[in-house]
């Protein structure tokens, strides 16, 4: 973190703070987890800082495990509308219809406690589910776990689902990415394997991200998204066509 991001989320009235103490109510473990995406996981913040959401219409959180994301979304709209929030930041998106949906029944538990009211958070296969229409649809960290023709399917889902100038915001590993990419597959692997789940983990490099997703009409642009971390992410942020 940089020290602008360091002083804004350091103090106990901020964002960070605010997006993860919900999770106490859900249990220690989501509450620890929370913190510590909200703390290391650059993403988030980028997302916040670079304007990157539309200001209205829906976000579909594609993978979205306990709700981090959308708890911090909800979080910096009580601190702006508080006129706690940085001058130099944009708005964060005050009008957006915030939505989820993951595979895992704890986790959405979870999310609907801390979420109840500011999201709709649903328990379904994203592979199998219809996406309602939106502005934005994010995946973060969620297609390596798919086979390739998943991955192709869920796209082209995507791709559907967007209204035209929709957003599309996709971090995935980039397989082409040396050493920082090994550390990436065999953490996620040893992540995965203490969930209990031994099935095998489908990486792209960054270049066939980009070509998958121009294939689909997409401009695309991509950028590093590991900062303080070892690995190997790529944040990719593709626009429909209008």
């Amino acid at each position: 973190m940089d020290r602008q991001l360091s002083s804004l989320f350091d103090a106990a009235t901020r964002p960070y703070l605010r997006a993860g103490s919900p999770y106490l109510g859900a249990g220690f473990y989501y509450w620890q987890f929370a913190r510590g995406k909200l703390r290391y996981d650059p993403v988030l913040f980028a997302l916040l800082r670079r304007g990157l959401l539309p200001a209205r219409g829906r976000l579909l959180d594609v993978g979205c495990g306990q709700g981090v994301l959308l708890s911090l979304l909800t979080a910096a709209r009580e601190h702006y509308r508080d006129g706690d929030w940085p001058r130099d930041w944009p708005a964060p998106p005050l009008a957006l219809e915030l939505q989820g949906i993951d595979l895992r029944r704890d986790r959405v538990q979870a999310a609907r406690r801390v979420l109840d009211g500011y999201a709709r958070i649903e328990l379904g296969d994203a592979r199998k589910a219809a996406f309602p229409r939106c502005a934005a649809i994010v995946m973060l960290d969620v297609m390596h776990y798919q086979s390739e023709q998943q991955q192709d399917r869920l796209l082209a889902k995507a791709a559907d689902a967007l209204d035209p100038g929709g957003m599309l915001l996709l971090r995935e590993a980039d397989a082409d990415g040396g050493v920082a990419f090994e550390v990436t597959r065999w953490s996620e692997r040893i992540a995965a394997a203490a969930r209990g789940d031994f099935g095998r983990l489908h990486f792209r490099g960054a270049r066939r991200w980009t070509a998958a997703l121009e294939g689909l009409g997409f401009a695309v642009s991509s950028e590093p998204m590991s900062q303080g971390t070892p690995f190997a992410n790529v944040l990719f942020t593709a626009r429909k066509g209008a």
